[in-house]
């Protein structure tokens, strides 16, 4: 770490790093924990209400596969997601464009990032996700496959719903630091927030035109 040439020293003079196999799973573990943090509340009234389904829909024998595998396809989509969040997030370090706190460092970069996630929250696609993920019932009706196959397929569907809602939120993270425990947290209670509250859909735009404004504002500092 502290010889010539070292990661230390690469590190202060701005160099990038090289990633192990063993930073790689760290990083990719770091982004799998905090996708289930951020998004997990925001999905258990969907698990509370699938259980409460099969419960009159489907044989005892299947119920508990049927929820395992309910679950574990949202476990997938979000896993899917920190796999490409953490190629991101190497491809960026390799560029030197990432602090020692795992924050961008170029302020086009962090104008970019802002500027997708709120400009994300006018978009018809954001809007369709969101509806999917305000009315798991409705979902649920619409969606409804029998047995255990089904409930991996309806796991999958929503899954990718509930990531279609906030998959832009998470660049925001690259703008504070990727460690920065506050900003996730609040990440997490606003997707909670959005998703369940009647004014879901307007607390989406007046948050859109605040990333926007701060993207602009980073901009205008740069």
């Amino acid at each position: 770490m502290t010889a010539p040439g070292g990661m230390l020293e690469m590190a202060m003079e701005g160099m990038p790093m090289p990633w192990t196999i063993r930073d790689a799973v760290l990083m990719f573990a770091m982004w799998s924990i905090m996708m289930v943090g951020m998004m997990l509340p925001s999905a258990t009234p969907m698990f509370l209400l699938y259980q409460q389904t099969i419960r009159k829909r489907l044989p005892t024998d299947q119920r508990n596969l049927a929820l395992l595998l309910f679950c574990s396809a949202y476990l997938l989509v979000w896993s899917g997601f920190s796999l490409l969040a953490t190629l991101l997030q190497w491809l960026l370090d390799q560029q030197a464009l990432l602090s020692m706190d795992m924050r961008s460092q170029s302020q086009w970069l962090g104008t970019a990032f802002l500027l997708c996630a709120g400009l994300y929250q006018f978009v018809p696609a954001k809007r369709a996700c969101l509806r999917h993920c305000q009315s798991p019932l409705q979902f649920l009706l619409g969606y409804w496959r029998p047995g255990p196959s089904g409930a991996w397929h309806m796991g999958l569907a929503h899954g990718l719903y509930c990531l279609g809602c906030c998959w832009a939120l998470m660049g925001v993270l690259f703008v504070v630091g990727l460690m920065n425990l506050l900003w996730v947290a609040l990440i997490g209670a606003y997707v909670l927030l959005e998703k369940y509250l009647p004014v879901g859909a307007w607390l989406s735009r007046i948050s859109g035109l605040f990333l926007v404004l701060w993207g602009l504002l980073v901009l205008h500092s740069s």
